[in-house]
């Protein structure tokens, strides 16, 4: 019997330290999630982009897609990919996430070069004349994808920095809830986000009163427009998060002056300002002048990476 007691004890003692690390997980989550507020808003402006032109029975099941892609991304390439780095390889962080941050900002250029000189795509031009959506689709969802392995990293890498936690297995379990929580939160408000304009609709037929009917014209109306905002606000991110990474990376690795300039020229403007707007107008205007150099630098990678990577990487694929 007391052998019996002894080991019921033990499975006491045993849960209440599997409940504990329950509890430090679930912390440990909350703080390194909100270190990622910034990244996880730009993620959800990005990804709306990608399901514009579509039919909508065809929004729900194309951010599914993605969803599945961005938990893919987190959970199978990342976490691990991310662990390894931070206990063996730390020195090879920054340089992958300016290469990721050089991507970004190149994909946010390449779409305002594009509207700057419109030009169009053969392989689309293509797919719409012969009527092929399935294609358009999967092209669509590759690159939303794509996007989201960059973004995803920043997320886990700043989740990861921001955890302290004893040992690699409490790492491993608050990565997973980070980047589980992270996916459903900006999936969830994306599709909530495509899906207002039938909401709409849906009020404006079936509404039992002339107010509810009036809203769901007004949601129809709106959000084309909102959409057309989210795709603004959604390059512009990019070209702000690629641009505060590169910048970032240089301190790191020692060439920081650039961004010692744009912290002080921030904070002079911040308090050339009411003591009221000093935070805001600091913020504001870091965020401006990394989007600024984002934009100037991918500019710069968009011959490099039209001339030269995508012809490299399209031999090597033709073999």
């Amino acid at each position: 019997m007391s052998g019996l007691l002894a080991l019921l004890d033990d499975v006491a003692g045993i849960a209440k330290v599997a409940a504990s690390s329950v509890d430090d997980v679930v912390a440990a989550a909350g703080k390194a999630g909100a270190k990622t507020a910034g990244v996880i808003i730009d993620d959800a402006a990005v990804t709306p982009k990608y399901v514009q032109g579509f039919a909508p029975a065809r929004e729900l099941p194309i951010i599914w897609r993605i969803a599945r892609g961005s938990i893919f991304n987190k959970i199978i390439l990342l976490l691990p990919v991310a662990l390894l780095l931070a206990n063996f390889a730390p020195w090879l962080i920054t340089p992958l996430l300016m290469i990721g941050g050089s991507y970004l900002c190149f994909e946010g250029a390449e779409k305002i070069f594009h509207v700057l000189f419109p030009h169009g795509s053969h392989v689309i031009d293509e797919d719409l004349k012969n009527r092929d959506p399935g294609h358009l689709e999967e092209q669509k969802v590759r690159g939303a994808i794509k996007t989201d392995f960059i973004l995803s990293a920043e997320i886990m890498t700043i989740a990861l920095a921001a955890i302290e936690a004893p040992n690699v297995w409490m790492q491993a379990a608050t990565l997973a809830v980070v980047g589980i929580g992270v996916t459903v939160a900006v999936y969830g408000s994306v599709a909530l986000i495509v899906k207002m304009d039938d909401v709409g609709l849906y009020l404006a037929q079936n509404a039992l009163t002339s107010v509810g009917r009036s809203m769901g014209r007004g949601l129809v109306r709106a959000m084309p427009g909102v959409m057309k905002t989210l795709s603004i606000v959604g390059t512009a991110a990019m070209l702000w998060v690629g641009g505060s990474i590169v910048i970032h990376g240089m301190e790191v690795l020692g060439f920081g002056w650039l961004g010692h300039h744009i912290h002080d020229w921030a904070y002079a403007l911040g308090h050339s300002v009411s003591a009221q707007w000093t935070s805001a107008v600091e913020w504001i205007s870091k965020a401006t002048m990394d989007g600024v150099f984002g934009l100037a630098w991918g500019m710069v990678l968009i011959p490099l990476a039209t001339k030269v990577i995508m012809p490299m990487f399209g031999k090597s694929g033709a073999h």
